[in-house]
């Protein structure tokens, strides 16, 4: 494959990724900046390499900006003499991201628990559908355990 046959696979992906993360809630800007920090081979932009990458508005970019860094998805560093902020996704421990997906789907659990103790009919469709959701998630939890631990080990 050549290089711009690749860079322009890499584009594709990136647009994929922004569309992904659109279906999922964000902003489609935030999904497309998610995409090119994760798929691009450089993997920390300016702003305005940002910007001209993605063709979108200054301001646009910023909110944008603000709001993955929060959400803590996105962080930026600076290089000593150099007053430009270098936008990259943050960097954690892969660990991080599983406990991140564990807690919320803790938390998913806690809330279907407690919507099923306010159903009047505890064998209601919904009621039935959120205590295999519960079954699953907490099979999950546990198993994730023993998975870490085996995967830590190998």
């Amino acid at each position: 494959m050549s290089t711009e046959d690749r860079i322009q696979k890499q584009k594709d992906l990136v647009e994929k990724i922004g569309r992904h993360f659109d279906r999922e809630g964000f902003q489609p800007i935030a999904g497309r900046i998610i995409g090119l920090l994760m798929v691009m081979d450089k993997e920390q932009y300016t702003f305005d390499e940002i910007t001209e990458e993605l063709h979108i508005s200054k301001s646009s970019a910023s909110n944008v900006l603000r709001n993955l860094e929060i959400r803590e998805m996105i962080e930026y560093i600076t290089i000593p003499g150099d007053r430009k902020k270098y936008y990259r996704l943050r960097q954690q421990n892969a660990f991080e991201l599983i406990d991140e997906f564990e807690r919320k789907s803790k938390f998913v659990t806690e809330l279907l628990q407690e919507v099923i103790c306010l159903k009047a009919d505890k064998n209601s469709t919904n009621a039935q559908l959120f205590a295999n959701v519960i079954d699953i998630l907490e099979f999950y939890h546990e198993n994730l355990k023993v998975l870490r631990e085996k995967y830590i080990k190998s």
